[in-house]
């Protein structure tokens, strides 16, 4: 590598122009165009090279001379101070785009080699559209002006001048508009010394403020990276509240106003406030004022991201005061018990009604004191506005309160005054009601603003002052966020969509939710004389108990629209994808039916049509609709002009060859299926298409019986009847041109017997031209002549030849023609005179004894001939299970199904929008290595036989490919062969190296279309023969051996059967299209330590040429210093190495954020072309789907809605679904939302966002505007989504297409599946804080609002109240039950019952996963149909998802809640390999414990509680119908991580588990101790929250551990020896016995400690004189007290609990506790409960271990779809290899 290095930056001094090997090159040398490279011959490279070189009168840079400046780029280079490499990268990405670009244009220019002005000019406004919009902004004139229409050399700098900012200003690129200012400074300076401009002070010419050697990098770049670079320490690793530091967005913000031209100027102002770092400033505010020491600092801009709840309300203050006041309303009026229309009548209720005014302006008020609280660090000298605003807000909501509080007052005082409704009380009204005009007008105005939404985008984008004054009251200024409006249709298509749901969940709410409790709780109000079981504080009143039942009823009001969202939207998905034309072609028979008009659909989708100019018209679109309809249900016969020897039929055959091929490489099926899939090129003499044999299968025969059964038949008839079938009118056909020219072929020409055989067919022909075939040959005798033709092909078949046996077949068959076949017999003389028989009779020997010659047996184009007329005329079953691999069925009916969708036209390759692919890697599998697949692991299974167990016919097909490439036997497979294994067991895991050949598609792809595109008709008909005399074996073996071989017509080294007789230029244009870049963050440290990655990573590049490596390299320099380069190297073919090709140094160390936006980042100045595909490294592709590229490219050009697409959405399927239930369920999961879901999203909601990849990016307009991720630590943590936030902020439009797939993995088991979810609940409790979801909630309008809230951060928040609402109910039920208030009620009436079943029944429902199965069963009716989609979802209930949909809930929940109310959000690397084996206990216990197994726990002791203290429970039914669903719960979050665990019910292992638990518990560890190894180290770790979290956050906390209290006041007055007390001192007298217990402990452990070791009889004595004391106790108290025995048991049941609220308070108070002698024993007794929970845990997984049985049901539960695919789990499990 440093000789690489080395040869970069001191290049030897060869005579001009340098040889093209001496200097490495990225895509295209462009250094030397007259190199031998495809590329170059295109004439646009050398025009838009011709260019950038006409320097013109451009006066030179100081100290440099005419040689050194060879281009546009290295002018601004030197003048500006930027990197060569930079410079050298930049110039490449320039040339290739305005070449890319100049291909595009329609219709070409007329000078083809000079570059047209309107390229450069889309160009230029392109790059700075984004500048100029910041500029408008802020009031600035734009620095870019073109004076004259023809200035291209000035277009071309201005480009040349952004690309180079953005190409070396590393971590800033998060930052697009400190890039536009950076941009707009130096534009101004390229300005000057354009125009010339002399410098007043020195006379000189005007030189830069900014140049020299890594000027800009040192001068400009660094000084803002080490802003942020301060501002991340200060983070404190992300630990530090957000509010206390700045984060990316605060830092890019300060770019917002108009004060960073005044503090910051140019150059760069070291000594700004911006540059002093949060931790180490001071007071808020501007440079002025005396601050004595301490520094001023800029502080948080735009926006102060505060950990609270109240985020939620704050970001969707809409739909919550919707919520409220819609509560209300229905509240008053059903109070009365009427229905609504009747009770409105009443002129008492009406006037209630107005209360909701009260309630609103309310909500107002706290919006802006929250506002106020949140917000009030934004405010600073020079912002002083802003403070100003929230003031004025707080105070006009106030006032608004006031005034509506005394209005209302006065109308009843009025009202009472005069005993009844009088005109004055009437009056009164109508003034309110004038009032509450004027608060709602600013709603009437978006409603009108809403209607006409162009109105708003204009007032919003233009930047006139007056629009400020209008919208400053509503909204803060803020550069992103405005215009966000859609057209008109869209809108009326998303507000009917909310309309119908709101209308549902508001009648259901009114009548099965509010109405049904209003009678309970006037019983409960009106219940008077209340027999309490305890002592009451405020006996007068049960309106805690009506607060108590009215809890889960709100707070399922509050979370049902998230229901009627996910029936609603899964209903509307279903009708999109039904006009899209999703799972018309569901199954391989379904294609039969369809695949002659395949061959149309191909051509006219995937092969480009003329490209006329007005290729956009409305009758083209029209035509385009119709020709679609025609193919789709083959009205016409589209395939008829496809007879074998057109050019379309070839082109068709190619491809779908080509796809049939690529299914063979990867093993997805056997040589024998690719014989029967394939299409043939057309070869012996055959008049119709050749289908592929699957589709001919079984035709003869039933042409054969038809033709016995209409044996007196016309021709006419009998041929109209075989003709009706498409594929029997060729099968016949082609087996009797067929049979034909075997015939012949087989018998030497020249000989009497060929003759014989010549006029035979002669005859026939003859007799079929003149229809008299049916009156001259006799049907009968033709299963007699198929029965010959049979034997004789089968002789021919075996490999072995018996040539005398097809001696006596030819015979025989002979025979058969003359005796049985004519009609008309003739006698010898007749056949001889028609040349029937041998002339001269005297000929010694038989018939055709000497006239066969049989081909040689490596004539493999014949014989397989043979075996495809063989199989064509003996097949008698239909072939439905042909491929039998299941994913090759997936794949070709996917494939062939979106054919028949709609898509955009494919324009040619040179034509097609140039992308580039982007995948960051780390440190994953990249191959499979040898000791990974050997090695087995505790189970005693290694990685290949897992692998050969589940893709057992995969593995098969790899064994006879390999036999056929040359290996003897299987043993080889570990030494020659090593690679070949190693690749195949990588392309079935989640490995790098699946990745790269899934992308890699898309070049092998794009050089075929190249050829199809410009190959003329000789070519294709040429290469067809030329393949198809070559035969099978050869092509198969040509595709194994492309990767030995290096094909001396082209580099391409994915060799395959079309890449045959490419011409060469197919390559040129395929680089030029695309790239792919892996950001291999480490690479250079992994081949600094010989790391097995490296070598791996480098084979991968080897192989294939298109893939280029980008990595940080750090470089340590003198003194402990370090330099960190951005790197670029590829795999140079002809050298045989890797060669650098760009190293740009970088400021500093990438990583200031989140790790992966930051490696995308620092790579993505290396990627090229209009569109980027982001690719993550679990992800796949195939080439097939690679086919479709360019059509989606195109839908870049097309308007959805008012704009065109920014990011285009791309369709998913999971491929892991396979490996077992789990895994299945989550696929399944995925898959539903990663189509029906998102298809929803895009349309009609439009409020689709960028979930992860495979999404397809506009280049350009992301990299100008912040990139294709966000990377603040923490906030950003879920990268991916802010793109889309962004995107849509910033004016962007996100749709999706789902005729294209990407292959996608996810986790596989019960842990990796669990810490996945907590990663994203963590990160949408993160997303809950940020500045991008409150400034969508706020600027979309209402119905987006609606959208965007429930299917991202609304989703998680619902599913935390389902889990909530349990809580209440429970917690309710256990008030009424221990105060007795309940045995009254009983007592009174049991209707509160009825009104309770309605919201069980709806937590029930979600419970079991409505969010998840409703959507999966439409998605799955939609593509499989709906009894295969209700199959699977019976299938999942008996495989217990319901219990993993359940246990994922409270995943959930728990790192949701947890974040927004704690923080402690990370990433969690999951790890993606196959799970098979067993997780111990006490792992389990690590991962579950706080998220399931407590709370689970908490709930049991509720429920246990609650059965034995209730009197519902004397009804025992009404018991289980209220608690059935909670018990489900808690089963399910103790069980689940048991039942989903491999050999989870073994019982040797469980006790196994139990001694490794118990180790784990008492293990005490040192300082460097982890949290798996002992329980002190992971319980200090579980309280890493606590270190994150704020003042209100502990309080929380603290008032919700206070509910542990509250058993223990509840049981104690239950017990005997309260003897009926209701005295408060019962309860203060029971806090003795916490008291005695806590200090028996203490002094059982101060025991231990002192005299445990030493003298242990002491420590023996105590413990005896305690257990001595405590019996007296019990006797004494049982004596003298009403105790009872029981009581001891029963107040366990107040204790327990109340003992581990103490500890949960302790753990809060940590820092306080710590430094004392309590700690200690907070600690040991934390440890007892671990102890305690564990063994409750455990008792049902051992009992369940000990019966027999089960662990074979789980097994067979947790495997299933593997164990229906053959799977012998059992063996796998149990290690019994056979």
């Amino acid at each position: 590598m440093a000789a690489a290095a080395a040869t970069r930056r001191n290049p030897p001094q060869p005579p001009p122009p340098p040889s093209p090997s001496s200097l490495p090159y990225n895509i295209i040398p462009i250094h030397n165009l007259l190199a031998d490279h495809p590329s170059l011959r295109y004439p646009e490279v050398r025009a838009a090279t011709a260019a950038l070189r006409s320097l013109g009168d451009l006066r030179l840079p100081p100290h440099h001379s005419s040689s050194s400046v060879s281009d546009l780029m290295d002018w601004l280079g030197l003048f500006f101070g930027f990197q060569a490499s930079n410079v050298n990268n930049q110039r490449e990405h320039l040339v290739l785009h305005l070449a890319n670009s100049q291909m595009r244009l329609v219709p070409p220019p007329e000078a083809i080699d000079v570059l047209d002005r309107s390229v450069i000019r889309r160009f230029r406004k392109e790059l700075t559209r984004n500048y100029v919009d910041w500029c408008a902004y802020l009031g600035k004139k734009s620095n870019v002006f073109i004076r004259r229409e023809e200035d291209m050399r000035r277009e071309l700098l201005y480009c040349g001048l952004y690309l180079l900012i953005w190409g070396e200003c590393g971590n800033l690129r998060f930052m697009p508009e400190c890039v536009s200012y950076l941009f707009h400074n130096m534009a101004y300076e390229l300005n000057k010394i354009l125009e010339g401009y002399i410098d007043h002070e020195t006379g000189a010419a005007f030189v830069p403020s900014v140049c020299g050697e890594l000027g800009f990098l040192e001068r400009v770049v660094k000084p803002i990276y080490e802003t942020i670079n301060k501002e991340v320490a200060g983070s404190r690793n992300g630990t530090a509240p957000h509010s206390a530091w700045r984060n990316y967005d605060d830092l890019n913000e300060y770019f917002w106003s108009r004060r960073c031209f005044e503090k910051l100027k140019w150059p760069l102002d070291k000594g700004s406030t911006f540059f002093v770092s949060s931790s180490e400033g001071g007071g808020e505010g501007g440079e002025g004022g005396g601050g004595g020491r301490r520094k001023r600092k800029v502080g948080k801009t735009g926006f102060v991201e505060q950990r609270s709840f109240w985020n939620l309300f704050r970001s969707f203050d809409r739909l919550w005061v919707m919520l409220i006041l819609f509560l209300q309303f229905a509240v008053i009026v059903a109070w009365d018990g009427e229905l609504p229309w009747k009770a409105l009548r009443s002129r008492d209720a009406q006037v209630r009604v107005l209360t909701v005014f009260l309630t609103w302006s309310g909500l107002r008020f706290l919006q802006a004191l929250l506002n106020a609280g949140m917000q009030n660090s934004l405010i600073s000298r020079e912002t002083w506005w802003l403070g100003v605003r929230m003031v004025l807000k707080g105070v006009v909501a106030a006032g608004w309160a006031f005034v509506f509080g005394i209005l209302y007052a006065k109308i009843w005082t009025q009202r009472n005054h005069d005993k009844k409704w009088t005109h004055a009380a009437n009056q009164r009204i109508l003034t309110f009601l004038e009032v509450a005009l004027v608060f709602v007008v600013p709603e009437i105005l978006s409603l009108v603003l809403f209607i006409i939404p162009w109105v708003r985008n204009f007032i919003e984008k233009t930047n006139w002052r007056v629009f400020y004054l209008l919208t400053w009251w509503f909204q803060s200024r803020s550069f992103v966020g405005r215009g966000l409006r859609e057209g008109l249709a869209d809108n009326l298509r998303y507000t009917l969509f909310w309309v119908v749901v709101l209308a549902t969940k508001f009648s259901f709410s009114y009548f099965l939710q509010i109405k049904p409790l209003i009678a309970p709780t006037k019983a409960l109000l009106n219940l008077k004389d209340v027999k309490y079981e305890w002592h009451q504080f405020f006996g007068h009143s049960n309106r805690f108990a009506v607060g108590l039942m009215w809890l889960p009823v709100i707070l399922i009001y509050f979370m049902d629209l998230q229901i009627w969202y996910a029936i609603y939207s899964s209903f509307v998905g279903a009708g999109v994808g039904l006009f899209a034309h999703l799972g018309e072609i569901r199954s391989i028979q379904q294609l039969r039916l369809r695949f002659q008009f395949f061959a149309s659909a191909i051509q006219f989708n995937l092969m480009p049509e003329e490209q006329l100019p007005d290729g956009r018209g409305v009758r083209n679109k029209f035509r385009d609709a119709i020709h679609r309809l025609k193919l789709r249900y083959g009205l016409g016969r589209p395939y008829t002009k496809l007879e074998s020897n057109q050019v379309e039929a070839n082109k068709f055959a190619l491809i779908w060859n080509e796809i049939i091929m690529t299914f063979r490489e990867e093993d997805i099926v056997s040589d024998k299926e690719v014989e029967l899939l394939e299409l043939p090129q057309n070869t012996w003499n055959v008049k119709v298409i050749r289908w592929p044999c699957v589709l001919l299968c079984n035709e003869l025969l039933l042409a054969l019986s038809q033709a016995k059964e209409l044996v007196d038949a016309p021709d006419k008839w009998l041929w109209h009847k075989v003709c009706k079938n498409e594929y029997r009118r060729c099968a016949v056909m082609e087996s009797y041109d067929c049979v034909k020219y075997l015939l012949l072929s087989i018998i030497k020409k020249g000989s009497e017997e060929h003759s014989i055989v010549t006029v035979l067919f002669q005859e026939i022909d003859h007799s079929i031209e003149i229809e008299k075939f049916t009156k001259t040959y006799d049907m009968y005798a033709l299963p007699q002549i198929h029965a010959k033709v049979i034997s004789l092909l089968q002789l021919l078949v075996k490999p072995k030849k018996d040539v005398p046996k097809a001696v006596n077949t030819l015979q025989a068959l002979y025979e058969v023609v003359l005796r049985d076949f004519y009609i008309e017999k003739r006698n010898m003389d007749q056949l001889a005179e028609d040349g029937l028989v041998r002339r001269s009779r005297s000929d010694k020997g038989l018939l055709f004894e000497n006239a066969i010659e049989l081909p040689d047996d490596d004539n493999d184009a014949f014989y397989r001939q043979v075996r495809r007329l063989h199989t064509i005329i003996t097949s008698r079953d239909s072939m439905n299970n042909v491929p039998r691999n299941l994913e090759a069925r997936r794949r070709i009916s996917f494939f062939s199904n979106s054919l028949f969708m709609n898509m955009p036209h494919a324009p040619q390759v040179e034509k097609m929008m140039a992308f580039s692919v982007l995948t960051p890697y780390y440190n994953e599998d990249v191959l499979f290595s040898k000791e990974q697949l050997r090695t087995d692991n505790e189970d005693g299974i290694s990685i290949l036989f897992y692998l050969q167990t589940i893709y057992n016919d995969e593995w098969e097909n790899f064994v006879e490919r390999m036999h056929r490439e040359g290996m003897e036997s299987e043993k080889e497979l570990w030494t020659i062969k090593l690679r070949d294994l190693r690749l195949w067991a990588s392309y079935r895991g989640q490995t790098l190296s699946r990745t790269v050949r899934g992308m890699m598609y898309y070049y092998r792809a794009l050089k075929m279309l190249a050829f199809l595109d410009s190959a003329s008709e000789i070519d294709i008909r040429e290469g067809a023969q030329e393949l198809a005399s070559m035969g099978n074996s050869a092509r198969l073996d040509a595709v194994g051996g492309s990767l030995r071989s290096l094909s001396s017509r082209s580099l391409s080294r994915a060799s395959s059967s079309v890449s045959m007789y490419y011409k060469g230029h197919e390559y040129g244009t395929a680089v030029m299209k695309f790239t792919y870049v892996v950001a291999c963050q480490i690479y250079g440290s992994q081949k600094a330590k010989k790391d097995p990655h490296a070598d791996d990573i480098l084979y991968l590049m080897k192989n294939n040429e298109a893939l280029r490596v980008a990595y940080v390299d750090e470089v340590s320099r003198a003194r402990g210093e370090t330099d960190y380069y951005s790197v670029l190297v590829k795999y140079d073919q002809e050298l045989d190495r890797e060669v650098e090709i760009y190293r740009v140094k970088l400021p500093g160390p990438i990583k200031l954020g989140e790790g992966k936006p930051e490696n995308q980042n620092h790579a993505i100045i290396f990627t090229r072309g209009d569109a980027l595909q982001t690719i993550d490294m679990n992800q796949d592709s195939y080439f097939e789907e690679a086919l479709k590229m360019r059509n989606l490219l195109e839908e870049f050009k097309h308007n959805y809605g008012v704009r065109k697409p920014s990011i285009l959405g791309v369709r998913e399927h999971i491929f892991t679904g396979s490996v077992s239930s789990l895994a299945w369920f989550m696929s399944a999961q995925e898959t539903s939302f990663v189509t029906l879901g998102q298809r929803v999203l895009a349309n009609p909601l439009k409020v689709r966002m960028h979930y992860g990849h495979p999404d397809v990016f506009n280049r350009f307009w992301f990299v100008t505007r912040g990139g294709i991720s966000k990377a603040s630590r923490v906030i950003n943590i879920s990268e991916d989504i802010f793109a889309g936030f962004n995107c849509t902020l910033r004016g962007g439009n996100v749709t999706h297409h789902e005729y294209i797939q990407v292959g996608k993995g996810r986790d596989v088991g019960l842990n990796q599946i669990s810490m996945f979810e907590a990663k994203v609940a963590s990160g949408n409790g993160e997303q809950i804080l940020s500045r991008d979801v409150y400034r969508l909630g706020h600027r979309l309008d209402f119905f987006r609002m609606l959208s965007f809230f429930y299917t991202t951060v609304g989703f998680y928040f619902n599913t935390m109240m389902v889990v909530l609402t349990v809580y209440a109910f429970l917690w309710g039920r256990l008030y009424l039950c221990l105060s007795g208030l309940e045995a009254s009620i009983e007592g009174g009436n049991s209707s509160n019952n009825k009104a309770l079943a309605a919201i069980l029944n709806q937590q029930f429902i979600i419970q079991l996963g409505l969010f998840t199965a409703l959507p999966m069963i439409v998605e799955n009716s939609l593509e499989h149909g709906f009894l295969n989609a209700i199959w699977d979802f019976i299938t999942m209930q008996l495989q217990l998802s319901s219990i993993f949909y359940t246990f994922s809930l409270g995943t959930k929940t728990h790192y949701f809640g947890r974040t927004i109310l704690h923080g402690g959000a990370k990433y969690r690397a999951t790890g993606r390999g196959f799970v098979v084996q067993h997780k111990s206990f006490a792992e389990n216990y690590r991962l579950y414990a706080r998220s399931h197994f407590i709370k689970a726990i908490e709930l049991g002791l509720i429920l246990t509680v609650y059965a034995g203290y209730s009197p519902v429970d004397k009804g025992t039914f009404v018991y289980i119908a209220l608690t059935i669903t909670s018990w489900f719960l808690v089963v399910s979050w103790i069980m689940a991580p048991f039942v989903f665990n491999p050999s989870g019910f073994d019982w040797l292992k469980t006790v196994d588990d139990f001694d490794d638990f118990m180790n784990w518990i008492w293990f005490r560890g040192g300082v460097f101790t982890k949290s798996d190894q002992s329980w002190e180290a992971w319980w200090q770790e579980e309280q890493d929250h606590f270190r994150t979290t704020g003042l209100w956050g502990k309080i929380l906390e603290v008032i919700l551990d206070l509910r542990f209290f509250f058993f223990q006041y509840g049981v104690v007055y239950q017990l005997g020896i309260s003897a009926g007390s209701k005295s408060i001192l019962v309860y203060l007298l029971s806090w003795i016995y916490v008291v005695v217990a806590l200090g028996i402990f203490v002094l059982l452990s101060y025991a231990r400690d002192r005299y445990a070791a030493k003298v242990h009889i002491y420590y023996r004595l105590v413990q005896f004189l305690i257990i001595v004391l405590i019996i007296l106790a019990i006797v004494v108290l049982l004596e003298f007290t009403s105790m009872k025995f029981v009581d001891l048991f029963t107040s366990l049941l107040a204790f327990v609990p109340t003992g581990w609220g103490l500890i949960s308070i302790a753990l809060v108070l940590k820092p306080f506790l710590q430094s004392t002698v309590l700690w200690k024993a907070v600690a040991a007794l934390a440890r007892l409960y671990d102890i305690m929970f564990g063994v409750i845990v455990m008792v049902p997984v051992a009992l369940l271990a000990w019966m027999p049985g089960f662990q074979s049901m789980q097994t067979r539960i947790l495997f299933n779809d593997a164990f229906s695919r053959g799977l012998r789990i059992f063996q796998i499990l149990t290690n019994k290899k056979s």
